[in-house]
């Protein structure tokens, strides 16, 4: 399913990449627009979505190419999962994340309060001979499996 770009959200990224010195190329604002339907997604997910739903045709490469820039500019975030594929998402706000190991697939659990929680209690440890720089909380699932 294709949700249409809001014209805010669009100027927001234009800018992004200005501000970073890159242009708004029809590549990237086509990357962009699979990454705010997808959420969470791997080069080839976004090649695909684009494949189905886009106009601009971009090759896998420069998916990743485009995906891997904008994780280091700090525009997307990226992970990597048990499958060894990059994940990037779109959400770059700290926040807890649930990983479906069968399936692959990363989804954000929306509990502000729980991260806070889990934050306190992290940060009242010490690791001897190591500084804490960052928090990723991630919880690995397999999906439950009703009985008939």
């Amino acid at each position: 399913m294709k949700q249409e770009l809001s014209y805010k959200a669009l100027d927001k990224f234009r800018s992004q990449l200005s501000h970073n010195g890159l242009k708004a190329t029809a590549q990237r604002i086509a990357v962009h627009e699979a990454m705010m339907n997808l959420g969470h997604a791997s080069a080839d997910m976004v090649y695909e979505w684009l494949e189905e739903y886009s106009a601009t045709k971009v090759t896998v490469a420069s998916v990743y190419n485009v995906l891997t820039q904008l994780a280091q500019l700090g525009i997307y975030s990226n992970r990597l999962s048990a499958n060894n594929k990059m994940y990037f998402d779109v959400n770059t706000k700290k926040h807890i994340h649930m990983y479906d190991c069968e399936n692959h697939v990363f989804k954000d659990v929306a509990d502000d309060k729980l991260y806070e929680d889990l934050l306190e209690r992290i940060g009242t440890r010490r690791f001897r001979g190591y500084t804490i720089e960052n928090v990723d909380i991630q919880f690995v699932v397999r999906p439950t499996r009703r009985r008939l």
